[in-house]
């Protein structure tokens, strides 16, 4: 009888890192995927002839080079670089086996205009995105969200970070709607306008951590992996290797079994492993899951950089909700050549939002028209899952689907989340003395 602490179905980025942290806190974990390939929904897709197969698409034409040089990331995010999510990868070791590179630029739509966005007092300066007296007063946020701690009362100046709203924190600054409407979607990162009505703390920590995140690198707070997402799951692969942890891909997942309301076993192919808990994405338990609203993703080939990037390489472009009269905002994110991901002089951008009518690829029009001409562009709605209920009781411990989202932000207070009901604590960095001194240069 195979008994284990905890199985994983999925290789997903969050399957992934889960397991890895439980496998680091000394539990037996059995990892299983129904896929031949890692990385679930979230794989990358190579060569590129599999990725016109999928979506049943002819081609691709000769000019488009060796398809073993393209991995196509079906739900690309962008890593903010000095986020919680990187952080876990340090502490899981993971990045032994990965390689980052920085994303060239962060761009916002305004007007029609892809415009850069401003996280330092050298950007606002040169900004086209505020008039004069409102880069003071942006500088002047700027600086108090950077000297702002939270276990620091004395940095507060009178804002109480529980009680503020974000409105308010804004009005304080006489910061006008166009300086909200960037600062709170492109930098502040929040995919709608209901934030600017809840307590100013979480703005407060995301404008400190993109602007110290862009202070690093410069160009921009972000950063993604060589080679694609694909390379986070076979890196996790090879952690749990590491610590005695089992990976078996392709193999179906036949049921999973209960015993008093709570799992006890798993079959695949008839055999049966026992645990204790269950980790699973929302495909593998579909009668535990609600579906909360569709995203829709459009994924473009391209042959140039984006027009008004500066000929970057690499990018992220928001286009905030209230540009387009929507109630949540449309993201970009274009990689390249440069992150091995495409054939030399190729750029492959994807278009994500909630989709809000019956007409999805119509509502990323004006996202498209930023790309064009496109070589080849595939487009796919999918449902947005999140479980039924928190596990505890059945021990099954559904991670939710992808958002439209393109950076990891919401991710990984999902991966912290499930974390905490898994284990009945909180995730702390600190929890490994083994990661202290490793971890100690990446804060």
């Amino acid at each position: 009888m195979q008994e284990y602490d905890v199985i994983v179905l999925g290789t997903g980025p969050k399957e992934c890192i889960l397991s890895g942290l439980m496998s680091l806190s000394g539990k037996k974990v059995l990892h299983i995927d129904n896929h031949p390939y890692h990385g679930g929904g979230s794989t990358s897709i190579s060569p590129i002839e599999e990725l016109y197969k999928r979506f049943k698409i002819p081609g691709p034409a000769k000019s488009m080079c060796r398809g073993k040089e393209w991995n196509v990331d079906l739900i690309p995010k962008f890593f903010v670089a000095g986020g919680e999510l990187v952080k876990m990868l340090v502490y899981t070791e993971v990045t032994r086996y990965l390689d980052f590179k920085v994303v060239e630029g962060s761009y916002v739509y305004k007007s029609g205009k892809l415009l850069k966005v401003p996280a330092t007092e050298e950007d606002a300066q040169v900004s086209d995105l505020m008039g004069m007296f409102d880069k003071r007063r942006f500088r002047k946020l700027l600086l108090f969200a950077l000297n702002f701690d939270l276990r620091n009362p004395r940095t507060y100046q009178d804002v109480d970070p529980n009680k503020t709203t974000s409105r308010d924190l804004f009005a304080r600054f006489d910061l006008g709607l166009d300086v909200m409407e960037f600062t709170g979607h492109a930098i502040a990162l929040r995919n709608s306008n209901s934030y600017l009505d809840e307590p100013c703390k979480e703005v407060l920590r995301m404008i400190r951590l993109y602007c110290q995140s862009q202070s690093r690198h410069s160009s921009s707070p972000y950063l993604y992996p060589l080679y694609g997402l694909g390379e986070i799951a076979q890196g996790f692969a090879r952690l749990n290797a590491e610590y005695g942890g089992t990976f078996l891909l392709n193999r179906p997942i036949d049921e999973i079994m209960m015993e008093n309301g709570k799992v006890k076993a798993v079959r695949s192919e008839g055999k049966l492993f026992y645990c204790k808990q269950l980790i699973c994405d929302p495909s593998y338990v579909p009668s535990r899951v609600r579906k909360v609203g569709r995203v829709i993703r459009v994924i473009c080939l391209l042959n140039h950089p984006v027009k008004h990037t500066h000929e970057a390489s690499s990018c992220q472009i928001i286009i905030p909700q209230t540009q387009l009269n929507r109630t949540s905002d449309i993201f970009i994110s274009v990689v390249s050549f440069t992150h091995n991901v495409a054939s030399a002089g190729m750029y492959i951008a994807t278009i994500s939002t909630n989709a809000e009518t019956t007409n999805p690829e119509k509502e990323v029009q004006p996202a498209i028209e930023l790309l064009e001409p496109i070589v080849q562009k595939f487009v796919s709605v999918s449902h947005l899952l999140v479980p039924n209920e928190d596990g505890r009781r059945s021990q099954i411990f559904v991670s939710r689907s992808s958002d439209a989202t393109n950076h990891f932000e919401n991710e990984c207070q999902d991966i912290k989340d499930m974390y905490c009901r898994i284990t009945g604590s909180e995730f702390s960095f600190g929890a490994s003395s083994r990661h202290q001194s490793h971890n100690s240069d990446e804060d």
